[in-house]
């Protein structure tokens, strides 16, 4: 079993060693709590995710032993569901019963939902999917009242070094984080670089977790889009991955891409959904607000980990030290997965946006709260910050007033500062720790 063993300098002088096993097992998903609450009053609970971030682990660490499994991934399972949807979940007598990759047979949500109304047990079901349990036709209707849907997405970075992180805890109760760690900028590197997925996170060396991100696209091209929709140019979609990885942290511009494509933008922006369903793609909405006309409304790019983003763009940490500007837009999609990541087991419900307005002034990542509460994160790749880094800050907390909350900027600094009221610089480190 290997160890990757990394050393964090403390503001004390002190050495932290964190030594962590190849082994994703020992490592606690800290979305298990919302699923195991979920269970104890809830007929049916979805865990959903990209494919291989771990779904199937979690849910063996959950199951009891009366539990029946079934994996649709098995093609005698497989055949079976679909040649009789209504008789195979009838043929399931146990009290609790785990179905791993239900969006494969979609046709079982009717015969799911009659079962469950026939017995209404808390934890009846537990489903796993690799896309969208919202997006898929049926689900959202059919088992309305009857299921929840718990995220679990790649690891974060303290889910990998085992600390639970109170970043969104502090932000949202309107206190400044700060971290221990001081300039983290070779590790962050690597962060990025490896990304979050469980198997290519410890494989030594990048050629090795590259061919792992690049066999597993293809995985997802060839077989999960055939089973969510009709894709008449299956051949291109490898392409239009690439070309939408150029875009990350861009304003997305669907006219170009099916220009580039020789497709109509219907055809591509159907195909970009799909990619969404399955965790590949996200798309970041542009935050407005009704009082400011002045306010752009195009979505931005991002791709649902970093690693999986580098080894399709190719980059590796020698070529982000020969063009350090490449490293900005990969900080930036590597935030807003780990917020993601930590909204996933948030107990409050999180919506991300971006903002920009008509002067091309920015600001990142929006978070705004169930109440509407408006949270500001911009992200520097840098250990200086300047004023103008805070301009983008400073026109959100106009634009929202009173629901502003609070801006930070995240910079690989040392400590955090205040630069104006409800307006920070706090370490990048403090988003794990």
């Amino acid at each position: 079993m290997s160890v990757w063993t990394v050393f964090t300098e403390r503001l004390d002088g002190a050495m932290m060693v964190f030594s962590i096993q190849a082994n994703i097992g020992m490592h606690q998903r800290y979305s298990e709590r919302k699923i195991i609450t979920a269970l104890q009053d809830t007929p049916a609970i979805m865990i959903v995710g990209p494919r291989q971030c771990g779904k199937t682990t979690l849910v063996k660490q959950i199951m009891g032993e009366n539990w029946t499994y079934i994996t649709l991934d098995d093609l005698n399972q497989l055949q079976f569901a679909k040649q009789d949807p209504v008789g195979f979940i009838q043929s399931l007598t146990a009290r609790h019963i785990v179905i791993d990759e239900i969006q494969r047979v979609q046709e079982l949500i009717l015969p799911i939902k009659q079962s469950i109304d026939e017995e209404r047990t808390p934890g009846r079901f537990l489903l796993t999917g690799s896309a969208n349990a919202l997006a898929l036709p049926q689900v959202a209707d059919s088992l309305a009242g009857r299921l929840e849907v718990v995220s679990l997405l790649p690891f974060a970075e303290c889910e990998i070094m085992g600390t639970p992180s109170t970043f969104l805890t502090k932000v949202l109760a309107n206190e400044a984080p700060t971290s221990q760690a001081v300039r983290v900028r070779d590790r962050l590197l690597d962060r990025v670089i490896a990304g979050g997925f469980p198997e290519p996170l410890f494989r030594e060396g990048h050629s090795r977790r590259a061919a792992w991100y690049h066999q597993y696209i293809t995985s997802i091209i060839q077989k999960d889009m055939r089973d969510l929709g009709n894709i008449e140019h299956l051949d291109i979609m490898a392409r239009l991955v690439q070309i939408f990885c150029n875009y990350v942290g861009c304003l997305i511009n669907y006219t170009d891409i099916s220009n580039l494509l020789g497709l109509p933008r219907q055809t591509v922006n159907r195909y970009l959904q799909l990619l969404e369903q399955l965790f590949i793609f996200q798309e970041l909405p542009a935050w407005y607000s009704n009082q400011n006309k002045r306010l752009v409304k195009t979505p931005k790019a991002h791709i649902v980990d970093s690693g999986l983003l580098c080894a399709l763009r190719r980059i590796n940490h020698e070529k982000i030290i020969q063009d350090p500007a490449l490293f900005g837009s990969l900080l930036e999609n590597y935030v807003v997965c780990e917020l993601r990541r930590l909204a996933s087991w948030c107990d409050e419900p999180l919506q991300f946006f971006h903002y920009r307005d008509k002067d091309k002034v920015e600001v990142d990542i929006v978070i705004e709260t169930a109440s509407g509460a408006v949270i500001g994160i911009e992200v520097k790749a840098s250990s200086t910050v300047r004023s103008q880094d805070f301009q983008g800050l400073e026109r959100l907390k106009k634009a929202a007033g009173e629901r502003f909350l609070m801006g930070l900027l995240l910079y690989d600094g040392d400590r955090t500062n205040t630069w104006s009221d409800g307006i920070f610089a706090a370490p990048i480190g403090c988003l794990w720790e």
